[in-house]
């Protein structure tokens, strides 16, 4: 019957063509949650979302216009594969800001951020190959890891980023094992879910260690110019010179989600093939947003709305840790972000967030469990927190419900084992890792 729900008896009448590959294939977390946090009742600290209601609607207005005015066809069009000339010259400005100087020729215009992720993915990995990325790693990259059946092991963290001396050991471990990482894959800057940064001494580290043994990095910055206090680092990509570090940037966090554009600068012969691979996969990105993102450049502040916007995600930064301190139990840990879109909160480890985001959906309330950023089974007492997507009074109202949720969790443990809950200590060469907890940050400033 058309319409009618999937049976057992459909489910073995197609399992037999699908690809081996999808058999390890993970459905994302954030997107699962999509369809419940669009309820207006929800209050969603799930989504790595810009508050896109704080654009300009004149601008807006100004740009489409333009467009309809001045390049209709063009707009309506297809477009190169690598991206049209304006919006490769405003990514390069882009790039000027970060620090990062390059040819605009040099840079491949892609379908967002995650387009990368897939295309570096695809054009690198064969089943079994390795993947190294930092415990934990941003939710979007698991499902694409896993789809390409990638081994990928994963290195602790601090606070300040990824443990450069796990990462040497591990790849001596895999080296004695005659495995050789096909790359790295890290966000060094306000990274996504932890939001804590990589020193400079361990991005140079980085850096040698990619030179010393001919390993490719994957850079993925979205958020670097999202900066509320402290002194900004050089990207890898600066500190490289492009000789070994893929760079991956986007749009989404500093103009538009919606508009879905992203870039990649690699050497030369990978971004040859990561170019085949968008070929394959959708010919080329939209024209209608390259010509968007370029009549906005020349017309409008995008340095001025990215300091707006800024101002703004400080606040409700603020915001958070302070319903934290407040609604959470002393139990409770988590990070304190100088910049960036998240911070992640680790509850003891009796706790399982999947099971409490049940909990809190019915409460209208979402975050993202922290398992969904590790590949391995661990992070089941954390959680990603957004502070970017609503306002302060919702920010404080949704960490008050979960808040209460927790306690309640805290009671009920106390009620059946007649104690008092209390995380397990960890061991000596774990401390401090972000995979399980950080130090409790609480005021306000640093």
């Amino acid at each position: 019957m058309a319409g009618a729900r999937s049976t057992s008896r459909d489910i073995e009448r197609y399992a037999g063509l699908f690809a081996s590959r999808t058999r390890g294939m993970k459905s994302s977390a954030m997107r699962d949650l999509m369809a419940v946090i669009a309820r207006p009742e929800v209050i969603s600290l799930a989504g790595g979302l810009p508050d896109t209601g704080t654009f300009p609607a004149e601008t807006f207005a100004a740009v489409t216009a333009r467009i309809a005015h001045e390049s209709a066809a063009e707009a309506l069009q297809y477009g190169p594969t690598e991206g049209l000339p304006g919006a490769r010259s405003c990514i390069a400005e882009v790039m000027a800001a970060e620090g990062v100087h390059c040819d605009p020729d040099d840079v491949l215009v892609t379908t967002g951020g995650q387009q990368v992720i897939d295309l570096v993915t695809r054009a690198l990995i064969d089943p079994g190959d390795v993947i190294v990325a930092e415990a934990p790693t941003y939710p979007g990259a698991v499902p694409s890891f896993s789809s390409y059946q990638a081994d990928v092991v994963q290195i602790e963290m601090d606070d300040d980023g990824m443990r450069i001396d796990l990462l040497e050991q591990k790849l001596d471990d895999l080296a004695r094992d005659g495995r050789t990482p096909k790359f790295i894959y890290t966000i060094p800057t306000f990274q996504n879910p932890a939001g804590v940064s990589m020193s400079l001494e361990r991005r140079r580290r980085l850096v040698e260690i990619a030179r010393e043994r001919e390993l490719l990095v994957l850079e993925d910055n979205p958020y670097g110019l999202l900066r509320y206090e402290g002194t900004p680092v050089p990207t890898l990509r600066e500190l490289d010179g492009g000789l070994y570090v893929m760079y991956l940037g986007t749009f989404s966090k500093i103009l538009s989600p919606g508009i879905r554009l992203g870039w990649v600068l690699a050497p030369a012969p990978v971004l040859h093939q990561i170019n085949m691979g968008k070929q394959a996969a959708d010919l080329c990105s939209s024209t209608l947003s390259q010509l968007m993102v370029t009549a906005y450049f020349e017309q409008a502040g995008w340095r001025d709305y990215v300091e707006t916007a800024k101002e703004i995600y400080r606040k409700r930064r603020d915001t958070m840790l302070d319903a934290l301190a407040e609604y959470f139990p002393p139990q409770a840990e988590w990070t304190r972000p100088h910049g960036g879109l998240f911070l992640w909160a680790t509850l003891p480890d009796f706790i399982d967030t999947t099971d409490l985001l049940a909990r809190a959906l019915r409460e209208n309330v979402a975050f993202v469990p922290g398992a969904a950023a590790f590949l391995d089974g661990r992070g089941h007492s954390s959680m990603r927190l957004n502070f970017s997507a609503v306002g302060e009074d919702d920010i404080r109202e949704g960490v008050r419900r979960i808040g209460k949720i927790v306690n309640e969790q805290l009671e009920l443990y106390g009620t059946l084992t007649g104690e008092k809950a209390a995380r397990s200590p960890q061991p000596a060469e774990e401390k401090g890792s972000v995979a399980e907890v950080l130090p409790i940050r609480r005021a306000r400033r640093a």
